[in-house]
């Protein structure tokens, strides 16, 4: 299994010669080096409705021909209005892929769409994480979330082999908290995401990598473009 990281808080796990992808944002992201017309995946999985989440899900949703676009109900219904193939869920479900499963999971955030141009806010549902299980692994993306103490829960029942949390801290988590969230996941491996990509969420990944590994915690920084295999 292949675990791609595009930057922010996007990925794409890539497992039996099929992938799906999480909050694809390219185009909006500078440091991304790949762009969306260059992803070829079979599903894309969405946390939550903020642009910098969700602004690359059509176009590469469309070009790959209308693959699935899983998300919880509120969200998926808006990006249906779009012409998208999408799945509705919401919290505790499990979706089967085929070649995984994803279960959506709790996260503390926000989740609309601003429309500057008529002053509006969609509402998008809540937010939430995934688990992602295929081939006896187990991947845990937080998705946006400040700490709380399921995720001890989570840590406690799954055997988690790679957990992503964000560590951006203004709109997340920052590095303490989330160095406490890796502890509860308990995690073969913690790749920290959702930093650098704004002047606000700047943080030294590598400096929260060394923080896990004073835990005894194995930890990995990726830059956007950069995988590794589990």
């Amino acid at each position: 299994m292949q675990i791609i990281y595009h930057g922010h808080s996007s990925i794409q796990i890539g497992t039996g010669g099929k992938s799906l992808v999480i909050d694809p944002f390219l185009s909006g992201n500078e440091l991304a080096v790949t762009k969306p017309e260059d992803i070829k995946t079979d599903a894309i999985l969405l946390t939550h409705a903020h642009m910098d989440h969700i602004l690359d899900a059509e176009p590469i949703a469309k070009a790959n021909d209308g693959i699935p676009v899983i998300a919880n109900v509120e969200l998926a219904t808006y990006m249906s209005w779009k012409g998208l193939n999408t799945v509705g869920m919401n919290m505790g479900g499990t979706y089967d892929l085929g070649f995984a499963t994803a279960k959506m999971i709790q996260a503390f955030h926000t989740s609309g769409i601003v429309d500057e141009e008529r002053k509006t806010i969609i509402y998008g549902g809540e937010p939430g994480g995934y688990i992602v299980q295929a081939e006896g692994k187990t991947i845990l993306h937080a998705g946006d979330t400040s700490l709380f103490s399921d995720m001890k829960m989570f840590g406690e029942r799954y055997s988690i082999d790679v957990v992503l949390i964000p560590i951006g801290g203004h709109y997340t988590m920052g590095p303490e908290d989330a160095l406490q969230a890796a502890q509860w996941y308990n995690a073969k491996l913690t790749i920290p995401v959702h930093y650098n990509s704004f002047p606000i969420i700047k943080q030294d990944a590598e400096a929260f990598v060394a923080q896990l590994e004073a835990k005894g915690l194995k930890g990995k920084v990726l830059a956007p473009g950069e995988s590794v295999e589990i």
